[in-house]
C-alpha cells in the first residue's frame, strides 16, 4: 500500500497520527514505513524533514522502492503500532522559504537575462544554484536581486497542482518535463511554472526576502550563493555581532572599518618585514660570535634547546658563508626528538649525505639534502651532545 503523502496535501501540517505498515532496517539503520506521513523525504534538491515519531527521533527520510522510509534512532517493536508524528517546524518552513526563493531567482535570471539554472543545492547554511553563464556583473546581480524581492513583496499566490503531463505542457514550462504520467506543477502566476516535488508556502510573501551572497566559477558555469527568509535575518544578526565586536577592537564608524583594518594590516606587514630584517642581522651576529669562539677549529658543534629546524637551517647557511673551511654540526634537542643540520664550507669537498646516512640510525631518523648541507631528525634516543660527538667521530 502506497503511503499517503500529507506533505503534498498540506505543507503546513506538522502534527499527524498514523500506523506503522513496515518496520525494518537496511545499511542506513532501522526505519519504519507509515500508512500516512507528513515527513518530506530527500528529493529534487530539497533535504528531508526531521522530527519525532512517538518521541523517537527521525534522523533521515528517504524514498526507496516506492516506500517513504523514516530512519529512526530506535527500532519500533512491531508493525501495526499507532504513532504520533511531529515534524520540526523550523526546518520545514526554512526549506519552504529557500526552495520557493530558488524558483523565483531562477525565473528572474532566465526570463530577464536569458541565463537558465542547471542545478540547485539547498545546504544547511546557504543555498546555491548553478547558472549557465561564465560570469555575473555586480550591476546585474543588484538588478536581479531587486527584481526577485519585488516579486516576493507582491505576495503572489503559490499553487502546487497535480495533473497529467499533457495538461502540464499547456503551461509555459521553464524546462521540459522529465516524467510521464501524472506530474506535480508548482505555479507562481506570470512568474514560474515548474514541475517540482518540493514543499512550498502559500504565497511569495512568506519567502520574506532574498540576499545574494556572491558567486564563484564552477567548471564553465557560475555558482550563485544566496539565502532566503529567516536565513537573511540570521546572516544579518551574525554580521551585526561581528561588526559590534570589531568596533570594540577598532573604535571607528562602520563605514571606516575597512579602511582602518587595511591600514592596520599594511602596518603589520611592514613590522613583519622589519622583524625579518632584524632576525637576519641577529643570525649574522650569532654566526660570527660562534665562529669567533671556536678559534679556527675544523669542526663547529652546537646543541640548542627547542630551536626550530628552520632557524637551525638559517643559522647553518649563515655560518658556512662566514667559515668556508669548517665542518658544522648543529643539533636541536627537543622533548621527544632530535633535529640536526650537517654542513661544510665551500673550501671542503665532501658529501655530507654519506655522513648523515651513517648518523641517522643512531636516532632512527630521516633526512637529506645537498652534498654540502644536510638536515634531518629522529627520535631522542640519546642527548644532543652525545649525538653531536658521534657525528664528529664519523667526520
Amino acid at each position: 500500500m502506497m503511503t499517503r503523502k500529507l506533505y503534498y496535501e498540506d505543507p503546513y501540517q506538522l502534527e499527524f497520527d498514523s500506523t506503522v505498515t513496515k518496520s525494518d532496517r537496511d545499511e542506513h539503520g532501522p526505519y519504519v514505513v507509515l500508512e500516512a506521513t507528513a515527513f518530506y523525504p530527500t528529493g529534487g534538491g530539497q533535504p528531508h524533514d526531521t522530527g519525532t515519531l512517538n518521541s523517537i527521533k527521525v534522523i533521515d527520510v528517504e524514498e526507496a522502492d516506492g516506500e517513504v522510509r523514516h530512519y529512526i534512532e530506535e527500532e519500533f517493536p512491531q508493525n501495526g503500532e499507532d504513532v504520533h508524528g511531529s515534524v520540526d517546524p523550523k526546518r520545514r518552513i526554512d526549506h519552504m522559504q529557500q526552495h520557493s526563493g530558488q524558483h523565483i531567482i531562477s525565473a528572474v535570471f532566465d526570463d530577464h537575462y536569458g541565463i537558465p539554472t542547471t542545478s540547485f543545492h539547498l545546504g544547511s547554511d546557504t543555498v546555491t544554484i548553478d547558472l549557465d553563464t561564465n560570469q555575473l556583473s555586480e550591476e546585474l546581480l543588484q538588478k536581479a536581486e531587486e527584481q526577485v524581492n519585488n516579486i516576493i513583496r507582491r505576495n503572489i499566490p503559490v499553487e502546487a497542482r497535480w495533473m497529467t503531463a499533457d495538461e502540464a505542457n499547456e503551461y509555459p514550462l521553464r524546462k521540459p518535463l522529465a516524467v510521464e504520467g501524472e506530474v506535480r506543477l508548482v505555479i507562481i502566476p506570470y512568474v514560474d511554472y515548474n514541475g517540482c516535488g518540493g514543499t512550498h508556502p502559500a504565497s511569495t510573501g512568506e519567502v520574506m526576502a532574498v540576499k545574494f551572497l556572491g558567486w564563484t566559477k564552477s567548471k564553465k558555469q557560475v555558482r550563485l550563493e544566496f539565502v532566503c527568509g529567516s536565513r537573511v535575518l540570521e546572516k544579518l544578526d551574525q554580521k551585526h555581532r561581528i561588526l559590534t565586536d570589531m568596533k570594540q577592537l577598532v573604535p571607528r564608524p562602520e563605514e571606516q572599518l575597512v579602511e582602518e583594518v587595511s591600514e592596520m594590516i599594511q602596518a603589520g606587514k611592514e613590522k613583519d618585514k622589519r622583524i625579518t630584517e632584524l632576525e637576519e642581522q641577529l643570525l649574522h651576529y650569532e654566526a660570527r660570535h660562534i665562529i669567533s669562539e671556536t678559534k679556527g677549529e675544523p669542526v663547529i658543534q652546537r646543541v640548542f634547546k627547542d630551536r626550530p629546524i628552520k632557524s637551525l637551517q638559517s643559522l647553518g647557511k649563515t655560518m658556512i658563508e662566514e667559515a668556508s673551511d669548517t665542518y658544522l654540526i648543529l643539533v636541536s634537542e627537543q622533548e621527544e626528538q632530535l633535529q640536526f643540520v650537517l654542513a661544510h664550507g665551500a673550501s671542503i669537498d665532501r658529501n655530507m649525505n654519506d655522513i648523515a646516512k651513517q648518523a641517522m640510525p643512531l636516532i632512527d631518523g630521516k633526512g637529506g639534502g645537498k652534498p654540502h648541507f644536510v638536515q634531518g631528525g629522529g627520535k631522542k634516543l640519546m642527548d644532543g651532545t652525545d649525538f653531536s660527538n658521534r657525528v664528529k667521530e664519523l667526520l
